[in-house]
């Protein structure tokens, strides 16, 4: 079956009310956005928690994911939700326990601030300021530019463009996407920079909405449309159940068996190997805390450290039931219409492109006219969500940490206002221009973020919970951890290999780096780390600092909550698990299964309430 050429007068109708809210929206907050530099980027650090966890969540609600996670449950059934941890998804629990309250009591405006609050400004905390600023930058680069060609990609299945705009024609084809791209870029970009954050939040509130609206319409017709019994003979016999032993043991059959490349492609065969791995890598990864991008803008945002727990607390309820609710409607109509879309899903190779699902089958019949519009409006949301928080990100680190620091350091709020909107329409340019030369850019850009990524965890746990940490330890571990994690990829031993299996390489090369470095030059300056200790509270190897803080400061309490925040998190995570297995089996009708889902959720929020909620510090 073709696409469709055009969508219905009411689907145009939509995107284009959705469009026009956003301007609105730019437009209203434009005054309040402008009073200062906090005002723009944080929005006065006075939105509230659940608005800004609504923003956080739907900045996370992005296209490329929602159709990667389509994919991998349609081949993985409920094993899949243990995949997502590689990112990894958990890691709301450990900011929501302890880690965001630890952040936000920094009062920092960016991530590159708080690496002056914790290493002060000697040599080595300046170096980790710099490589803080660059990855930042880096980071929201390549993000920018790849993500607004994925959705003029996206955008031209549904909205031909030299349909829409005859006079158009004469364009390539291979910039067709672009121009899409760059049309809905200018929007986000619009509002993102006339607002700042109190408009990137308010717009990302509108997006839930829609998101919500889209996510329950897919289910229903998923529902409307499942019998289960037949449904179920198609599928793998451990297709429903998330246990696993060592291997995977998962093989399709019949209509389904090029499905099994997928699994051989993916090295997931050792299941039990990868789920351990996964979780290594994602706990360390959680416990480093944020990346420098928007998700730590939000937290940044936050009224007070409670508050900002909260925020990450609230992230994970109000994302996975719609986003998976939606997911498992997805890939319960992929597998019921397989016959009716293969062609469609199948590239000139003769492969599955399991990415081309949702779009296939937001295509369908099956799908009515405004509910195409709603599901259209709301993934054009969420790319301009994640376009517009990591634009404020990036400005954040350019105008407060290079700009102001070292150029403007008298700067008036009108002088720091235009320096935001001229940083914001450069950085867009550049990664416009970065993503019409992805051919040639991508493989560069790609490799220089995932191997900062890759270094980023070993120091950015040791700043947390190490008194005698400093800037040159945290310098070197990132270049230690950063040269193997560019070196590996390209060696031939390791072709073929998931970056997961020699992630336990990288990691071990960073903490070589970051105990060299750290006891290669005298500690941080005792002043800095007893301002740094009764700010945070941090629990971990502070003794030293601790005894140093007590003798100026008798009545001072130490942080003695290191066992119940660790118990809290193992709880937080089954939470999370069982939230997301439960919005499954709700829409594949397997009652019984959600129903015990359901119990492990209410049993896991009472001890949480009990045990972290009612004990949040006022």
């Amino acid at each position: 079956m073709d696409y469709h050429s055009f969508l219905s007068c009411i689907d145009f109708t939509i995107v284009a009310v959705y469009l026009g809210v956003l301007v609105f929206i730019g437009f209203h907050l434009k005054r309040r956005a402008s009073q200062n530099l906090e005002s723009y980027l944080l929005g006065g650090k006075h939105i509230p928690w659940y608005l800004l966890g609504l923003s956080n969540a739907s900045g996370m609600f992005d296209i490329s994911g929602t159709v990667w996670l389509v994919g991998i449950t349609i081949v993985y059934g409920l094993k899949s939700i243990y995949i997502p941890w590689l990112w990894p998804v958990f890691n709301q629990i450990f900011l929501m326990v302890y880690l965001s309250a630890w952040l936000r009591r920094s009062n920092c405006t960016t991530g590159a601030e708080w690496i002056r609050f914790r290493f002060g400004t000697d040599n080595g905390a300046v170096t980790s300021h710099w490589i803080i600023v660059v990855f930042a930058i880096l980071v929201g680069l390549g993000m920018l530019a790849y993500g607004f060609i994925g959705m003029g990609k996206f955008v031209e299945i549904f909205m031909p463009l030299k349909s829409v705009f005859p006079f158009l024609s004469f364009l390539p084809d291979t910039y067709i996407p672009h121009v899409w791209g760059v049309i809905f870029t200018l929007f986000a970009v619009f509002y993102a920079l006339m607002g700042g954050m109190m408009s990137i939040v308010w717009a990302d509130v509108a997006q839930y909405i829609i998101m919500g609206l889209a996510s329950v319409a897919v289910a229903i017709i998923a529902i409307l449309h499942l019998d289960i019994i037949e449904f179920s003979s198609w599928l793998p016999n451990s297709w429903f159940s998330p246990w696993f032993g060592q291997e995977l043991n998962m093989t399709w059959t019949g209509k389904f068996v090029e499905f099994n490349n997928k699994i051989g492609s993916d090295g997931y065969q050792l299941f039990s190997l990868f789920f351990g791995l996964v979780l290594l890598k994602g706990v360390l990864a959680s416990v480093a805390g944020p990346a420098p991008t928007y998700d730590m803008q939000k937290i940044l945002s936050t009224r007070s450290p409670r508050e900002a727990a909260l925020m990450s607390g609230s992230v994970t309820l109000v994302l996975m039931p719609v986003r998976y609710i939606m997911i498992t409607g997805f890939a319960i109509l992929g597998l019921i219409l397989f016959n009716q879309i293969q062609g469609q899903i199948t590239t000139p190779a003769g492969v599955i492109d399991f990415e081309l699902v949702l779009p296939a089958v937001i295509n369908h019949p099956w799908i009515p006219a405004g509910i195409t519009g709603l599901i259209l409006a709301g993934l054009l949301a969420a790319f301009m969500s994640t376009f517009a928080g990591t634009l404020n990100a990036v400005q954040a680190y350019i105008v407060n940490d290079i700009y102001i620091k070292y150029f403007k350091k008298d700067a008036t709020p009108r002088q720091a206002n235009r320096a935001n909107i001229v940083v914001g329409l450069i950085v867009v340019v550049v990664s416009i221009c970065f993503g019409v030369l992805a051919q040639d850019v991508n493989s560069v850009l790609q490799w220089v973020t995932s191997a900062l990524y890759g270094s980023y965890i070993a120091a950015n746990i040791l700043k947390w919970h190490w008194w005698r940490f400093n800037g040159r330890g945290f310098a070197l571990g990132m270049a230690a951890g950063m040269i193997p994690a560019l070196i590996l990829p390209i060696v031939p031993y390791f072709d073929g290999v998931l970056p997961l299996y020699y992630f336990p390489i990288i990691f071990i090369c960073s903490i070589v780096g970051c105990v060299w470095g750290t006891y290669s030059v005298p500690p941080t300056d005792l002043e800095v780390l007893k301002e740094f200790y009764k700010t945070t509270r941090p629990w971990g190897i502070w003794k030293p600092i601790d005894v140093l803080v007590k003798a100026e400061t008798p009545d001072f309490k130490e942080n003695s909550d290191c066992c119940r925040d660790l118990i809290n998190v193992g709880v937080g995570i089954i939470w999370q698990t069982a939230l997301v297995a439960a919005s499954i089996y709700l829409v594949l009708q397997q009652f019984i299964y959600f129903i015990v889902a359901v119990i492990i959720v209410i049993i896991t929020s009472v001890i949480l309430k009990r045990n972290w909620f009612n004990k949040l510090e006022n």
